[in-house]
């Protein structure tokens, strides 16, 4: 029994884990598999995504985020050099256009009789709205167009920052734009829409060239911008978010291709027509409106054309190409 124990195991389990080594070497380096022939020849293309120019209606409605914001405060003037003899309003007191504010006893001018006599001059207010504060005191002595007071202003404004290529979507002039607050009153109309670019700011080699010059090469400025006026009967608050939608036109029964398909997005773009089997062709169109995802083709295509989806060469980007998030839909025909 010893004997087996020591021998005649240990042996058998030697040439048993010798026998699976030897089957595992044959599999991993000796095994020969005859793999069946494919006889599968590729049948797939490549081909580039195309769309079709079709008729449809263009809602061009140029989205801004704007901030309420109150109108500034008028500043109130000295309208002539001399001592303040008296204040009349105070701080926080309601005033209307033409209100006397102060009176300021000045000199006769000229050669009259009366030259040198004191004479007294009323100051009025050239705003209504409540006067935010009186910036001198009795006896001051103030020069013409000295400011004496300020009168905060009961209007608000709607303002906002636009993007550059947005002014192109805005081939007419609107006067008006449609305003939504969050949580706020149901949506308004704001009128006197004012866009305006900030002048550029010359440093430098410019300013030494000479002021006043215009804005030349290496100015700056703070971009384009947006303001309407809140009716007085919407009652809103200074620092509150909103929406703003400017109507910038529309077009019915238009033809119409995705804005990925042009290259160029305002007044004349390219499109690539479908080649039967070749390479596509440029084809010049002259462009109108566009909502952000879909152009207005006036000229150079018909319904029905054919061109490449997205331009040779163009990143196919998500989302809205002006890289907005919410798009006017266009309803085609």
């Amino acid at each position: 029994m010893s004997i087996s124990r020591r021998w005649i195991f240990p042996i058998i389990r030697l040439l048993i884990f010798l026998a699976i080594a030897i089957a595992l070497v044959k599999l991993a380096f000796f095994a020969s598999v005859d793999l069946p022939k494919s006889t599968a020849t590729p049948t797939g293309s490549v081909s580039e995504p195309l769309a079709t120019a079709k008729t449809g209606t263009v809602l061009n409605n140029v989205k801004v985020s704007g901030t309420i914001a109150a109108d500034p405060a008028t500043p109130v003037k000295a309208t002539a050099a001399g001592p303040v003899v008296r204040i009349l309003v105070h701080a926080g007191q309601a005033v209307k256009k033409g209100t006397a504010i102060l009176t300021i006893e000045s000199a006769v001018t000229g050669t009259g009789p009366n030259a040198g006599k004191p004479k007294l001059v009323t100051v009025s207010s050239s705003a209504a709205g409540t006067l935010s504060g009186v910036s001198v005191m009795v006896a001051q002595e103030v020069a013409v167009g000295d400011p004496v007071a300020q009168v905060a202003s009961s209007r608000f404004s709607v303002t906002g920052a636009l993007q550059p290529e947005q002014l192109y979507r805005l081939l007419n002039k609107p006067t008006s734009a449609t305003v939504t607050i969050s949580g706020g009153p149901a949506p308004f109309v704001c009128t006197n829409l004012t866009i305006s670019a900030a002048a550029a700011t010359s440093t430098g080699a410019d300013t030494a060239a000479g002021a006043g010059a215009g804005a030349g090469v290496g100015g700056s400025g703070d971009g384009t911008s947006m303001s309407c006026a809140v009716p007085t009967s919407v009652r809103v608050f200074d620092g509150l978010q909103a929406a703003v939608s400017i109507p910038g036109g529309s077009a019915t029964n238009a033809i119409i291709v995705p804005v990925t398909a042009v290259e160029g997005i305002a007044d004349v773009g390219v499109v690539y027509l479908e080649a039967n089997g070749g390479t596509p062709h440029k084809e010049q169109v002259k462009l109108g409106l566009n909502d952000g995802k879909n152009v207005q083709v006036l000229s150079g295509l018909s319904v029905g054309d054919t061109v490449l989806q997205y331009v040779p060469g163009a990143k196919k980007a998500s989302g809205c190409p002006d890289g907005s998030t919410n798009c006017t839909e266009v309803s085609g025909q």
